[in-house]
């Protein structure tokens, strides 16, 4: 995911209650995320249900996000291995970029609010960890296929649900644990450690997933602070300035007019994908329309085939129906949960 995407937010993932003023629900997708928070207390309302339209509405931009994400991660992995840009510069690009066309689109005036954020120190953090999770995805783009990648993200809904108990003390039942035992059974079967050989991208693209997982927990303790715009601005900021004195030691000039396209779309892919993103969460809620964050694989699967000549073996296609059963259970099993809530409220 592009992650991201993004990939920024895995999109997917069961909300973590929190107490107080910082109740909130959450959904996010590599790279990359939106947030819903709830009124405070003596204004709270009941959401207005979503019409049939803006639901299918929803589902539409949803798969157009996704598909933008899987664009973005088949440009990354072009670049990475079938041209002469270095690693950290493609990465200070791709954030570079999408930084630039937010800008663009909001206009220089926006920026004194959009940096205006009452938890800075976790927002700093959150940036950290989107581009590590971006490096160590395209690091593992350079000898895994695009639905292998994807794969291990859809393993970061599981981590985030395993990891809220002790972050955030919200602990999961027997069901969602065994679920999230499933995904990662999933895992094994694509990997198949001691049956074959293992890629090297394989820890690269774990460790991708884990700090996917920790900035999904962080942007769910954020959303009850921040506005989302803000969120995503500054989830740039360590992309944009920490990674541009490292990129630029490296740098390394594009030689002709399609690599400086590719260079280019990045920004375009990541921006595009994650406005089309949010604006989904806005129509509908999550439980509607995050089965069709998987819709991805099949994108990047046809990417893959086009671009690369990638085809699924089928212990992929085996292990990611498992990792994809899993999450959708995760978020039916946060729906009954949070249908129970508010019935006894």
């Amino acid at each position: 995911m592009g992650r991201g995407a993004m990939r920024t937010a895995h999109p997917g993932c069961p909300r973590v209650r929190l107490t107080g003023r910082a109740r909130t629900g959450y959904a996010s997708r590599m790279q990359r995320s939106t947030t819903e928070t709830s009124p405070t207390p003596g204004t709270a309302r009941a959401p207005q249900p979503a019409s049939s339209r803006d639901r299918l509405h929803a589902i539409g931009l949803m798969m157009i996000a996704v598909a933008l994400f899987a664009c973005l991660d088949c440009t990354a992995k072009y670049l990475v291995t079938r041209t002469s840009v270095p690693l950290v510069q493609i990465v200070w690009m791709r954030f570079a970029g999408q930084f630039a066309f937010i800008i663009l689109a909001l206009g220089l005036f926006s920026l004194p609010r959009l940096f205006t954020s009452r938890k800075p120190g976790a927002q700093l953090v959150r940036s950290g960890l989107l581009v590590s999770s971006t490096l160590l995805n395209f690091v593992a783009l350079q000898t895994l296929r695009l639905d292998q990648t994807l794969t291990f993200q859809f393993m970061a809904p599981l981590l985030v649900a395993l990891l809220a108990g002790p972050l955030l003390g919200e602990w999961v039942g027997w069901r969602r644990l065994l679920a999230i035992v499933t995904g990662f059974a999933g895992i094994l079967v694509m990997v198949r450690p001691g049956f074959d050989v293992v890629p090297p991208g394989v820890p690269f693209a774990l460790g991708c997933t884990l700090c996917y997982a920790l900035f999904s927990l962080i942007t769910r303790y954020i959303s009850a602070h921040d506005p989302a715009e803000v969120t995503l601005t500054w989830s740039m900021l360590a992309g944009v300035f920490v990674m541009a004195p490292f990129a630029f030691l490296q740098w390394v000039w594009p030689t002709d007019a399609l690599t400086w396209v590719l260079v280019v779309s990045m920004g375009l892919w990541a921006a595009v994908g994650h406005f089309v993103f949010i604006l989904a969460f806005r129509l509908a809620p999550a439980s509607t329309i995050a089965p069709f964050l998987y819709t991805q694989l099949l994108s990047m699967t046809i990417l893959g085939f086009a671009v690369f000549g990638d085809v699924p073996d089928q212990w992929t296609l085996i292990g990611s129906a498992i990792v994809i059963a899993s999450g959708i259970y995760l978020v039916h099993r946060e729906t009954v949960k949070r249908v129970a809530a508010s019935s006894v409220v």
